[in-house]
């Protein structure tokens, strides 16, 4: 019981603490994104970041393999061991806070030699026998009391270190869901461009043959039969490359995924139907300390080094430790828990640094600077968090209009393309005007489709630049009045 009471009275002076106040740096950025014509509401981009991935996507073989993604990537994986590894750590630190407390019991047989000092004479003929001495205990040995918070720092460094660790593996989530969704738009996209190429092939090979008939009969020219072979050739060309580029992109989610693709994915659905939001409000900058976990992340690194000047500060102070223990002990094992056989020892020690050489005094200036590199390395991921935003937002804006054009410039070629082949097969025009409305027809259908996939995939960063895809369903509720979000056209 006096043990306890002591202990009880020293942790009670355990309340200082040498920490600086943490103030959070600013942002150094703009109060608004640029080219920015979502809603800025606060409400409704704190639902953006809180949109679940599976409501985000709509194609039922993207969301198959984002969930295979999130079981099998091996970078997941390993960040997730990391995450145990750190909160392992903080429990280790934050364990010294408490003393370690131990129970334990020995007992002594001793049989002393017949010449020992305090033994009989020898020849006295009497025996001096066996000494027993049993004993029990519990308490604690060299516990520091925390008085000026040094410990307390060290474990709230490591317990920012493990909140790190966890927002680090949140943006590996919301990163793999993105990646995952990403290439898989690339690979539409590049189905979508052999398709095209494929079709295109078709209907040059088709010509091919009626000209090579035409030549046949004297019905036309070297030169056009050669023009179109070059179109043929061209064509097949592609072919090649979109299914080089097709194969590449199932490679690449795989290893994304991490494991191989099984067979009995869903079929994909229609190229630009991966999403059903085309509009997502991006909010104001500030939201992006609550929705970006890299912010986070760096901001608990920030706190972390605030914790360890506390603690590097009160290294120049006394340190005061403790030992103590209660139990009982007897000469005899029958009078050991008796109420006579109770004992108790308390230690209490004191050292205070004297001649340190400079070492505490470096210490706090190497916590000093980590914390300046903390807080000028947080300063600079808002900022880059803003451009990933703002670049995303531009390219959204820029890739509507790019891609209205585009699919206008189609309609248009297909029409010119249309009208030369009628002056052809009227004799009006040559087949050279033929083929280069046939290539200018092919290359807009590439660049249209090319933009499409760069459109749906911008999406996506949008979606994950907001800080959306670490949860698979939606947090929040719904998105209410003018947070209202727009359906993608097809």
């Amino acid at each position: 019981m006096k043990i306890r009471l002591g202990l009880a009275a020293l942790l009670m002076l355990s309340s200082c603490n040498m920490a600086p106040d943490y103030h959070r740096p600013a942002s150094s950025v703009q109060d608004a994104y640029p080219a920015d014509t979502g809603v800025k509401s606060v409400k409704a981009a704190a639902q953006v970041a809180d949109l679940g991935w599976q409501d985000f996507f709509t194609d039922p073989r993207l969301k198959a393999l984002i969930a295979l993604a999130l079981q099998n990537n091996r970078d997941l994986a390993a960040q997730a061991a990391a995450v145990a590894e750190a909160q392992g750590q903080y429990e280790v630190q934050h364990a010294s806070l408490f003393p370690p407390i131990s129970v334990g019991g020995s007992g002594l047989f001793m049989s002393p030699s017949d010449t020992a000092g305090f033994a009989f004479a020898p020849g006295s003929g009497r025996s001096i026998g066996t000494l027993r001495f049993f004993q029990t205990s519990i308490g604690f040995s060299s516990y520091e009391i925390d008085l000026w918070g040094r410990i307390r720092n060290l474990s709230r460094q490591e317990a920012e270190a493990a909140l790190n660790t966890a927002e680090n593996a949140r943006n590996l989530l919301i990163t793999t869901v993105g990646q995952v969704a990403t290439t898989y738009i690339q690979w539409l996209g590049d189905r979508e461009l052999l398709r095209v190429t494929q079709g295109t092939l078709a209907s040059q090979q088709h010509t091919l043959s009626l000209t090579q008939m035409a030549f046949d009969h004297g019905e036309t020219d070297a030169l056009t039969l050669a023009q179109v072979r070059t179109q043929v050739e061209q064509a097949a060309a592609n072919e090649a490359q979109y299914q080089r580029a097709v194969a590449m992109d199932e490679h690449a989610l795989q290893l994304v995924v991490g494991t191989p693709l099984p067979a009995t994915l869903p079929a994909p659905a229609p190229f630009g139907a991966q999403t059903m939001l085309s509009d997502l409000p991006a909010g104001l900058p500030s939201d992006l300390m609550l929705q970006r976990p890299d912010i986070q992340a760096a901001e608990h690194t920030l706190l972390g080094a605030n914790a360890s000047i506390g603690a590097a500060r009160a290294a120049f102070y006394p340190r005061v430790t403790l030992t103590a223990s209660e139990g009982t002990s007897a000469l005899q094992f029958r009078h050991l828990f008796t109420p006579g056989a109770e004992t108790w020892s308390i230690a209490p020690s004191i050292s205070l640094p004297i001649f340190t050489w400079g070492q505490n005094s470096g210490n706090l200036h190497i916590a000093k600077a980590r914390a300046l590199q903390s807080a000028a390395q947080y300063q600079k991921t808002v900022q880059t968090a803003f451009r990933e935003v703002s670049d995303a937002l531009t390219a959204r804006e820029t890739y509507t209009a790019q891609e209205k054009h585009l699919a206008n410039l189609v309609q248009q070629s297909q029409s010119a393309y249309d009208l030369a082949m009628m002056r052809y097969h009227a004799g009006i025009d040559s087949y050279l005007t033929a083929l280069e409305q046939q290539r200018t027809l092919y290359q807009a259908q590439q660049n249209h489709i090319t933009v499409q996939a760069a459109r749906f995939a911008n999406l996506v960063t949008v979606y994950r630049a907001l800080g959306g895809g670490w949860s698979a369903k939606t947090v929040s509720p719904k998105v209410e009045g003018p947070a209202q979000v727009k359906t993608v056209s097809r």
